[in-house]
């Protein structure tokens, strides 16, 4: 026997389903009608600068990524040793993966993420090098000071 909980939930998925149906036929039928000037009545401030700037507010608001990139900069021995080591590389690419790093939960996946960063892609060096692991270990401890 069908329970009326299992029915319900599949009346209201039909219901969100036509529901989304339905403003699709009408998000076509505007197409039809006004042509490309349809995106008008859906987006606001379609004349603006919201492509050009699309992204920007995740990149600028993020302080996680703010206090990385400050930290990078730094005279802290370990700032240092991380700018040596990346040479000519971006340091604000650098910056943006490291935050990106540190949302993973686990810490020894961290690490391995922050070793390969820390070699990057065109680099000759093992990741298993020991003076590499060490600078992983230190940039990772003193992140977990500043964040």
């Amino acid at each position: 026997m069908v329970n009326k909980r299992e029915i319900h939930s599949c009346n209201n998925q039909v219901d969100t389903f036509a529901e989304a149906l339905a403003t699709a036929r009408q998000m076509q039928q505007s197409w039809l009608t006004y042509g490309v000037d349809f995106v008008n009545f859906y987006v606001e401030d379609v004349d603006g600068d919201w492509l050009e700037t699309w992204g920007n507010d995740e990149i600028l608001g993020n302080f996680r990524l703010d206090a990385i990139k400050e930290f990078l900069v730094s005279n802290d021995s370990v700032a240092v040793k991380v700018r040596q080591h990346l040479g000519e590389r971006s340091l604000f690419d650098f910056a943006v993966n490291l935050e990106e790093s540190w949302r993973i939960s686990e810490t020894n996946d961290r690490l391995s993420v922050v070793i390969n960063l820390l070699a990057g892609e065109e680099n000759s060096i093992h990741t298993d090098d020991i003076r590499l692991v060490d600078l992983a270990n230190s940039l990772l401890v003193k992140l977990a000071e500043i964040l």
